[in-house]
């Protein structure tokens, strides 16, 4: 099995980043598989304290980080070609069993998928010629027993403004990570939300998201989708719809 490169490990423990590593996050499927499932790869993290005792504003910074990180969840010449089943014309249908989701991706697209302490899973999605710049990933993180339904953050306008404000930083001197909220909605009992990011002197990512939650019998889980790509840029035009429908297609299962 060929490993994707990566100088980023996924451990949800640290909170105040990306801490490095030797090995890489993602691992690839023997191209036998006739179906696409999440691979996983261990991290030697600290126990994670997610599972019990958090507070809204704890489990919201979880939220935050996940969206923060998703430029790094698909590393650049990453490799990971795997047979696909066909659905909906021009995409594919991936279907992880065991963290009970399903999602559809652009045929041609590569994936990657990583977990860390068996309580948070990442998957990526991406075209390999603009893999840091437009792709798409599922983030699940566990949290406590306290938040029942995606209404314990509150509705889906309070809890857009929450992480999007928790992101921004362009109040500060100098300036920051500039983020800015351009939609939010509730449907399909998900959370949808648009919104964009921009550090100084570089390109404004738009971000398309959704948000579910689930129970798997022993925690909840937290799901968070996130599609990128660069606003003006002159791929956007080609994978913004697609990205806009991969992250819609996304269904708890």
């Amino acid at each position: 099995m060929a490993a994707v490169t990566s100088t980023a490990s996924l451990c949800p423990a640290a909170a105040g980043g990306l801490s490095a590593s030797s090995s890489s996050p993602f691992t690839r499927k023997p191209s036998s598989s006739r179906r696409l499932q999440a691979a996983s790869t261990a991290c030697h993290c600290r126990p994670a304290r997610v599972v019990e005792g958090l507070d809204r504003r704890d489990a919201l910074l979880g939220i935050v980080l996940s969206a923060a990180v998703a430029p790094l969840l698909a590393p650049a010449g990453a490799l990971a070609d795997e047979p696909t089943t066909e659905s909906q014309e021009g995409f594919t249908t991936y279907e992880d069993e065991a963290n009970k989701f399903s999602i559809q991706v652009p045929q041609g697209w590569l994936v990657g998928a990583g977990e860390a302490s068996g309580i948070k899973s990442v998957t990526a999605f991406y075209p390999e010629q603009a893999a840091a710049d437009s792709n798409v990933s599922v983030a699940i993180t566990g949290i406590g027993p306290d938040f029942t339904s995606l209404k314990s953050f509150g509705d889906v306008d309070s809890f857009a403004e929450g992480l999007v404000n928790g992101l921004d930083r362009s109040w500060q001197r100098p300036p920051g990570l500039a983020a800015k909220l351009i939609d939010s909605r509730a449907a399909n009992g998900l959370y949808y939300l648009e919104y964009t990011l921009q550090n100084p002197g570089e390109r404004r990512r738009h971000i398309v998201s959704a948000i579910g939650m689930a129970f798997n019998g022993w925690y909840n889980r937290l799901y968070t989708v996130t599609g990128q790509y660069i606003d003006d840029d002159d791929d956007s035009e080609k994978y913004r719809p697609q990205i806009e429908k991969a992250v819609r297609s996304f269904r708890l299962t």
